[in-house]
């Protein structure tokens, strides 16, 4: 279906009479794609923990789920470009619901067979969608509208993320979680049959919610199909600068976005990553009620999102997200060495403090791009694989401190220290093009 009533300066229209209500339904359908792939990233906090069990991992294993799905990001980012430049934003969206769809229903045979390099492979597709998605969300949310006020907009779409990741700890925690765990003395003591059974039994619990996961997304994908969206063009001013996909670095604002965003999906994974099982360790509480707490930390993330974007109208972007940074750095230091529940709390409040990073970073990195915001984009997106690359860090950390899960918690905070970098000197622009 083509695109029709090209939009070729998107501020002049948003500056015409009615222009808030004619952006208003692509806004929503753009806010609903924030939602489904905060859906996709929440359940993560939950299978790693429960494929942990079911596929007997250590915890660096573990977390190549997150590595599957992260490392998409950095092999699609590219591609992702390229796909927008040449089928637009509405038909790269659609692309990008349908392959996300693929990977969610190829958890049913992963289940069928508890093999854990299916799994893998499910969630490495899910990751090619979430790519495309991103890759064209962000910046359309970005430009849908005055550019003074692009940090705002993704705020507010990335709120709606921010519910997805409130909302997936709960579900996850009734569908998918069990709530059976087996000391190593009681597997010992099993069967053969019997432990087949079980870890059958464990793997199958996730693939009621894929297969809505799936159906939905393609539901949408049909939404998308029939629905009318304005097509985005980036204004080119006169004898504009047009570097390539590796000089676009020369923008060093850019650079370091780059940078920043590639530490923020990191910290952001390894918190998460782990929130289950250190709750459990460290403060005592069983699987469903640690899902439960997880439950709170998204909803904590979607407050500082929705809070996050009502206070950028009255503090500048750059400044609320180093003050965020600091905070986080603090909270980082609660956890790697309080204890008990108190380490939890101190986990909310990064959740919390964390909500505005992304978008802000992401909004700060696309600043002055013009007509080279597609190429500045997926570089952001391909950055993202810090989320496939830092929790396995931490992970073997964890596991050479003989499973201490504090002591990996070092690895957000120097996470938020180059963060606040960024906030503080990295995200200005400079003339260098």
């Amino acid at each position: 279906m083509q695109v029709t009533n090209q939009i070729d300066n998107p501020n002049e229209a948003s500056g015409e009479q009615g222009s808030g209500k004619k952006y208003l339904l692509p806004f929503i359908l753009i806010t609903s794609l924030f939602f489904l792939w905060g859906m996709a990233h929440g359940l993560d906090g939950i299978l790693i923990p429960h494929l942990k069990k079911a596929c007997q991992l250590n915890n660096s294993q573990s977390t190549l789920i997150d590595t599957a799905i992260f490392f998409a990001y950095f092999v699609m980012a590219i591609p992702a470009g390229m796909i927008i430049k040449k089928i637009g934003y509405k038909n790269s969206i659609i692309t990008g619901l349908l392959v996300f769809a693929a990977g969610a229903f190829l958890f049913v045979p992963a289940a069928n067979s508890t093999n854990f390099e299916l799994f893998l492979f499910a969630l490495f597709v899910i990751g090619c969608g979430l790519t495309i998605l991103e890759t064209s969300a962000n910046p359309y949310a970005a430009i849908l509208g005055p550019p003074e006020s692009s940090s705002t907009r993704l705020n507010l779409a990335a709120s709606f993320n921010g519910l997805a990741v409130t909302l997936a700890p709960f579900l996850g925690g009734a569908f998918i979680l069990s709530g059976i765990n087996y000391t190593p003395e009681q597997m010992v003591a099993m069967s053969e049959a019997t432990k087949v059974a079980y870890f059958l039994e464990e793997a199958s619990a996730v693939k009621l919610p894929y297969i809505i996961l799936g159906t939905i997304l393609v539901l949408v994908a049909i939404i998308f199909y029939f629905m009318h969206l304005p097509s985005m063009k980036q204004p080119e001013t006169e004898n504009e600068v047009k570097p390539g996909f590796f000089s676009v670095l020369k923008f060093s604002h850019l650079s370091w976005a780059v940078v920043a965003q590639f530490f923020y999906v990191g910290a952001q994974v390894c918190v998460t990553s782990f929130f289950v099982r250190i709750a459990q360790k460290e403060a005592g509480l069983d699987e469903k009620t640690a899902a439960y707490y997880l439950g709170i930390y998204g909803f904590l993330f979607m407050v500082g999102r929705f809070s996050g974007t009502f206070f950028l109208k009255f503090v500048k972007d750059y400044v609320l997200l180093s003050i965020y940074c600091v905070i986080s750095v603090f909270l980082c230091l609660v956890a790697i060495y309080g204890s008990g529940i108190s380490i939890i709390y101190a986990l909310g409040g990064i959740g919390f403090f964390m909500s505005i990073m992304f978008p802000t970073i992401f909004s700060l990195g696309l600043v002055g791009l013009k007509s080279n915001t597609e190429t500045g984009s997926s570089w952001l997106v391909m950055s993202i694989v810090g989320g496939a690359i830092l929790p396995y860090a931490m992970g073997t950390l964890i596991d050479m401190k003989h499973d201490d899960i504090q002591a990996g918690y070092i690895i957000p905070l120097v996470c938020f220290l180059i963060i606040l970098y960024f906030g503080l000197v990295g995200h200005k622009v400079k003339k260098s093009l």
